[in-house]
């Protein structure tokens, strides 16, 4: 008997209307155009609109309707919903099942939100993955989707420049007979012990939401942008290459690279570092910025969509995010 294989059946994105140029951000705290562009590669981001139709549920609803069109399956042919975030609607209950109530979806699937930062996404698909394969599900809708304009500290020069908002949904089932689609390979990580390099330290259990720390800003996001540099750099190639290993595969044999679009040094870096061809590498960081769980799938979207990225192609994610956690995933597209 064969073996299930798994595939990406469709994919759809959802950007905000609203685009923040750089230009718009020297308006808010002391820095430049090109200040900004030359340390990060980034030009522009979207930000989504606080007056409702747009947020991560929203997104995630608009994206899900192309991805299913793409799929060519019903709504109630999803039997589990997987959303990754980190500025979920609301704390309770989860976006993953408001997100079912949105679409309009009956069959009473499964529903959960996975919070890995920036590698939600790929942990999602690998969950995906499993799910498939041990015949536990058939067809799992996967988002990624943020609105960190609400999470940022637009005073603070050092990461306001960096985020944007944005959403990916991708449909995952079972590979049809006599194709080779399927998630070859894939590696999940973690290090607690860098948790304090990227932060909103209030709002839990822990210390709940006060006037006081709420004054004081503790509720945003916080980066320690230089260790934050320091383990991306090392942490996207290496496990790129530890999915390559697993495969039994080289790095000559990756079509296209598609890294977490975090800062474009980190990503010439890892380029350097796995000694790949740059024009293999799908990067838009110019265009959104760091959009977390959902840079991966909107810059795969984007890739397929002009011709780049094409059926049978190999494909590695890389990722990393706060926690700290990192993804990679090599996939058969």
């Amino acid at each position: 008997m064969d073996s299930i294989k798994t595939k990406i059946l469709g994919l759809g994105i959802y950007l905000p209307q609203k685009t923040l140029h750089n230009k718009e951000i020297e308006k808010i705290v002391e820095t430049t155009d090109e200040w900004i562009f030359e340390r990060t590669g980034i030009r522009e981001r979207r930000i989504s609109s606080k007056d409702g139709g747009e947020f991560p549920t929203d997104m995630a609803m608009k994206a899900t309707e192309d991805a299913l069109k793409e799929a060519k399956i019903d709504r109630n042919e999803i039997d589990m919903i997987i959303f990754a975030s980190v500025t979920p609607d609301m704390p309770i209950p989860n976006s993953s099942t408001i997100l079912q109530t949105k679409l309009g979806i009956t069959n009473k699937c499964g529903c959960f939100d996975v919070a890995a930062a920036c590698s939600g996404f790929v942990y999602s698909l690998d969950l995906a993955d499993s799910m498939i394969k041990a015949k536990k599900a058939r067809n799992v809708l996967v988002i990624g989707s943020e609105m960190l304009s609400t999470i940022i500290d637009w005073d603070d020069r050092g990461s306001c420049i960096l985020f944007g908002d944005g959403c990916g949904a991708a449909i995952l089932g079972q590979t049809p007979a006599g194709e080779d689609s399927d998630i070859l390979a894939s590696y999940l990580s973690a290090d607690g012990t860098g948790k304090e390099y990227f932060n909103s330290p209030v709002g839990g259990a822990t210390e709940p939401l006060t006037i006081n720390n709420i004054a004081r800003k503790e509720h945003l996001m916080h980066m320690k942008g230089k260790d934050m540099f320091k383990v991306a750099t090392r942490t996207l190639a290496q496990n790129s290459r530890v999915v390559l290993e697993k495969a039994k595969l080289g790095v000559n044999d990756i079509d296209w690279l598609i890294p977490h679009q975090a800062n474009i040094r980190i990503i010439n870096t890892t380029i350097d570092l796995l000694d790949f061809d740059p024009k293999k590498v799908v990067i838009n960081i110019e265009k959104y910025g760091n959009t977390s769980s959902a840079t991966i799938p909107i810059a795969m979207y984007e890739a397929i969509k002009d011709g780049r990225i094409k059926r049978g192609h190999n494909l590695v994610f890389s990722t990393f995010g706060a926690g700290l956690t990192s993804a990679s995933m090599l996939v058969k597209y």
